[in-house]
Order: structure tokens, then sequence, then C-alpha cells
């Protein structure tokens, strides 16, 4: 059963997250499938962009804690997101928790209903939002960034858009993309990757100085005592023993 729904219209690709059963957890087959995905739809010369959306109600929960990708898979798959020759817009209707918002900062444009929900729930499982800090950090405000990393509190899409991780959010999220689709529609396929690369140059800066010190810290901080215990209290739905 493939993780990764994928449908075209008028040159625009849409990728959809489809693992509802699991909340659409970053799984190392999700992340496989998806990269796959992004791939074909890189060398296809009839995608002129994609759209990056889900089904159910959650885009991404996150890592899957059952079966996570490995650090450096998920650093190769933001990368290419960020290096992919065409537009990649994600379209969330939905909540988005730790890893996914990493999904969203790599997106050169995001889009989410108001209805939607985020929370970097790292801290509270005993790790840190390292490696989707390689898109993050570069994109949003660090002050609103800080509150969000540190305390791992549920957040709105509204300030989401003003933390600069959505671009925009609407009651329907599809009216919001119409006319943005429609611009890259009308956009030359040449100049868009060229001024893609443009808008991606100081975020891969970011990939090429960090990438191997947030990998190693990934991996170190999942292994933890600390992290064993936050991950055993979340799947047995119980407060960690740090809580007081």
């Amino acid at each position: 059963m493939t993780l990764i729904a994928r449908t075209r219209a008028r040159a625009v690709e849409t990728l959809a997250l489809d693992s509802p059963h699991t909340r659409n957890a970053l799984s190392a087959t999700l992340v496989g499938e998806l990269a796959d995905a992004l791939t074909d739809a890189g060398e296809d010369p009839g995608v002129r962009a994609v759209v990056l959306t889900h089904t159910g109600n959650t885009f991404s929960a996150g890592a899957d804690l059952k079966d996570p990708p490995s650090p450096e898979a998920l650093v190769v798959l933001l990368r290419q997101i960020i290096e992919l020759p065409k537009p990649v817009l994600a379209r969330v209707t939905g909540h988005v928790r730790a890893g996914g918002l990493g999904l969203l900062a790599a997106c050169d444009i995001a889009a989410a209903s108001t209805q939607a929900t985020f929370a970097f729930t790292e801290v509270r499982i005993g790790v840190a939002p390292a490696v989707i800090s390689l898109p993050i950090l570069p994109r949003a405000d660090p002050r609103a960034l800080a509150r969000h990393y540190l305390t791992g509190e549920r957040f709105t899409a509204r300030q989401a858009v003003a933390t600069g991780l959505l671009t925009t959010c609407d009651s329907d999220v599809d009216e919001a993309l119409a006319p943005i689709l429609d611009g890259l529609r009308r956009s030359a396929p040449g100049a868009l990757a060229e001024t893609k690369r443009l808008l991606t140059a100081r975020v891969l800066e970011a990939f090429d100085r960090d990438a191997a010190d947030l990998t190693a810290l990934s991996a170190r901080l999942f292994s933890s005592p600390q992290a064993r215990e936050g991950t055993t209290a979340f799947l047995e739905r119980r407060d960690p023993a740090w809580v007081v």
C-alpha cells in the first residue's frame, strides 16, 4: 500500500501524505516514498509546480516513533524539497506537529486553513527540533520561534503566518492557493527554477554549514535516557517523569 497519493491537474502535481491511521507520521517508509515522488515530479517536464498536502485531519504528527527515519534521511528529504527545480507548495487543512513543520518550512509557499494548529512538541518528549531547524531558522522570526520551540505549546495558523512558518491562512485554503497557482502556471519554467535558486540560497547555506552537527545532535538526543522516558510516556499516554 502506497503512503503517497499522486494526482495531477493543469501541470500541478499534488502529493498527499496518505497514512491517516498514523496521522501521517514521518516513518522511514513514508519519507522514502515521498522522496521518490518528488524526484519523479522534479524530472517531469509536464509538472510546473508541486503541492504537498495530506489525507485525514493531520498534515503530519512528526517522526514516527515506531519506525523513525534516520536523521540523515530527513536531511536529504528537506534538502530535496528546497532544491527541487519546481516550486513546492504546502496545503494544510489539519494539524501539524514537530517534524511536519520541517516539511512546511522547506516548501517555497505554505498555506493553511485557519482551523489548523501547530506545535513543536519535541521538548515534551525529551528531544529538540534539531534537523528541522535547517529550513526553519533561516525563515522564521527568532523571538516568536523561541516561545514555540521552548514550550511545545499549540499555536494557531495566524500565529504561524506571523512567525514566518506559513505564507498565508484562510478559512478556504484552496481559495487562498488559487491565485498563487495561477501565477505559477503563467510563469516560465526556467525562470521559476532560477528564481527559486535565488530565494533558497541562504537556506542551503544553513544545510551546508549545520547539517552534520544537527544530524549528530538529533541522533544523540533520540538515544538518550530522557528521550526514552519521553517517548515511552507518550506511547503510554502519561506525563513523563520530569513534569512538575
